[in-house]
């Protein structure tokens, strides 16, 4: 779908980029996290300090990437509603139908 470029903010691009590439990252860093988790001792369950410290360190890697998302997600926000203003590409074209001018008729010679 295409918008109409009145709609368009010029700033989306770059924060649709900013955007892909933190949720690049937070999915690599949950990869790491779930490696880290599984890789702890058998004794270091939910609660321990060991956990806690491990975990703490995955929030800390992760904060910038959420602070990307909380400063630029509301592009999202704005792009959708944007979106009802764009012609839809499932929708046919509109056809238009010549309407004789009134008061004018047409005789038909059979």
């Amino acid at each position: 779908m295409h918008l109409p470029a009145h709609a368009v903010q010029n700033r989306w691009g770059y924060q649709l980029g900013v955007l892909y590439a933190a949720l690049d990252r937070l999915d690599a860093l949950h990869q790491e996290w779930l490696e880290t988790r599984d890789s702890l001792p058998a004794d270091a369950r939910p609660g321990t300090a060991a956990f806690a410290d491990a975990l703490a360190e995955h929030h800390a890697e992760s904060w910038s990437y959420l602070d990307d998302w909380a400063t630029h997600g509301q592009a999202i926000g704005d792009i959708n509603s944007a979106a009802p203003q764009a012609p839809s590409p499932l929708a046919p074209p509109p056809t238009v139908t010549a309407v004789p001018a009134s008061g004018q008729t047409t005789s038909v010679r059979r």
